[in-house]
């Protein structure tokens, strides 16, 4: 079954989370104003999903327990069977975000492509059932098109100590005892994306783990409102303010998820002690989460370019007429689409691994992760170069309908005669909204740290780039060179001025000239 926007909204009704947002209890997660902008961009995933023209990247086929299994699923929720399904997932995520800025659900399909690789190795290998229970739940959840919230990082506590050695044993989340009929677990994990606005969560180990924390190894999954969990949450976006004119409609909040004896029945568990699959886990997902971290960060690049062209345009600046717009307008899309195409290398020479499923390759898609985390910035600054400083120094939205000033700001503060004030301040509005607001900081710091600090992305790249085969191939061309010098007569040895012949070199006589 794929929803609708209106019925992933009414869905939320059927559950009763516990949430808190600014020390207040939220009595309808649905009805909350604070949480609309979040369910708004979440919705995104839905409506794109239901147009024939977007049908090719927003729908995919199911893959549940069933050979021939031919569902329509959301892209969202689908697992990677060859290098154009991540093409696609990579060109859906920048579709969903250049709308609603950060649609969020595409952590679902990087969440279920890790755990399907995971236990299928763990099935390879240890003959364990959980990716038959796996696929199972990643049936339930396509028939249903479940919106799912990520629940991977951890408190972390004291970051020198590893997660069996904190003196509060709460900040990771662990399993705190096992039963005939399921596990019980405790702990807390941050910055889970969207997570008051989600049917369940996918609780999933934040880093690779030792025997000595092997009670930290738990992935499983979570309904919303499940016994024992609660929920405290950021607003969504800059709802109720009047000169939000992005995040006012579109928006995400990030909670901190409180496990207090939570109970998870074993059809719901994936993971339950075995450290030594958590290192496949994590880096699976941090495959799949930095690749359509370029989708979605492409995304919001296109809105920067776009709102910065139509500012220059309202401020009367022809880009042909002048270089200095022109070059920001380039530089900004040399960033945006230079990280993307790191994306679409990733989806070209991807992975596939012995479960059938297809991996962005980890290179590429560690690189562009990279370059657009420490990029978001120049993206900004960009952004504000091209666009100007009225951006963050025009009057207040409210004076729009002050009689006493409206008059004036309409003739005083226009640009172009042809484009009206009230067209000028609507741009330069949304610039700031998404740039200089807290909002753009909340992008700036995201795009920087989510999926992974870019220390994480360098260890990455460094790791699997092959350096040693480039070592190889500049010592065989150095070997190849000694060689012939050697077979011509040339002594075995360093190369030093006048013995770089067999001969020898000599300078240049009067009669040589």
């Amino acid at each position: 079954m794929l929803r609708s926007t209106q019925e992933y909204r009414e869905s939320l009704r059927a559950y009763s989370p516990r949430v808190f947002i600014n020390g207040e209890r939220v009595a309808a997660v649905a009805d909350d104003p604070r949480l609309r902008p979040g369910i708004n961009a979440v919705g995104v995933t839905y409506d794109f999903a239901a147009r024939p023209e977007h049908a090719d990247l927003m729908l995919a086929h199911g893959q549940g327990p069933d050979e021939g299994d031919d569902r329509a699923v959301n892209r969202m929720l689908h697992i990677n069977r060859h290098a154009e399904d991540l093409l696609r997932k990579l060109e859906a995520v920048r579709l969903v975000c250049r709308e609603s800025g950060c649609a969020q659900r595409y952590l679902a399909h990087d969440a279920l492509n890790a755990i399907f690789q995971t236990t299928h190795v763990g099935k390879e290998r240890d003959g364990t059932e959980y990716h038959d229970r796996f696929l199972h739940y990643l049936e339930d959840v396509q028939d249903r098109d479940l919106s799912l919230g990520i629940a991977m990082t951890d408190g972390k506590g004291e970051r020198n100590l590893g997660p069996h050695q904190q003196p509060v044993k709460d900040a990771y989340v662990h399993v705190s005892e096992r039963r005939a009929d399921g596990i019980v677990i405790r702990g807390v994990k941050a910055i889970v994306t969207g997570a008051p606005y989600m049917h369940e969560l996918l609780v999933m180990p934040c880093r690779a783990m030792t025997a000595e924390a092997d009670d930290y190894a738990v992935c499983c999954a979570v309904p919303i409102d499940a016994a024992g969990l609660t929920i405290v949450s950021r607003p969504a976006g800059r709802p109720g303010q009047a000169g939000a004119r992005f995040s006012n409609r579109y928006g995400q909040c990030t909670a901190v998820c409180v496990f207090e004896d939570v109970f998870v029945p074993w059809d719901r568990v994936f993971m339950a002690g075995e450290w030594d699959l958590t290192s496949e886990l994590v880096n699976g997902y941090a495959a799949h989460h930095r690749h359509s971290c370029i989708g979605a960060r492409a995304g919001f690049g296109d809105l920067l370019i776009g709102a910065g062209a139509l500012m220059a345009d309202a401020n009367g600046l022809d880009q042909a007429l002048h270089p200095h717009i022109r070059e920001g307008m380039v530089e900004l899309i040399k960033i945006v689409e230079g990280f993307f195409a790191c994306g679409v290398a990733a989806s070209v020479y991807g992975v596939e691994g012995s479960s059938g499923c297809w991996q962005p390759e980890p290179v590429f898609a560690n690189i562009g992760k990279l370059l657009l985390a420490t990029q978001i910035y120049d993206m900004h600054r960009v952004a504000h170069e091209v666009s100007g400083g009225l951006i963050v120094a025009l009057p207040g939205p409210d004076e729009d309908h002050n009689p006493h000033t409206k008059g004036d700001l309409d003739t005083l503060l226009r640009g172009r005669s042809d484009v009206p004030y009230g067209q000028r301040m609507d741009i330069a509005r949304f610039i700031e909204d998404i740039t200089a607001s807290d909002t753009g900081g909340w992008y700036s710091v995201i795009s920087l740290h989510g999926g992974g600090s870019p220390q994480a992305m360098k260890r990455e790249i460094h790791r699997r780039y092959p350096i040693e085969e480039r070592q190889q191939l500049v010592r065989k061309l150095l070997e190849r060179d000694a060689l012939a010098a050697t077979e011509s007569g040339a002594p075995r040895r360093r190369r030093q001025p006048g013995q770089c012949c067999p001969t020898g070199c000599r300078a240049k006589t009067l009669s040589d000239r």
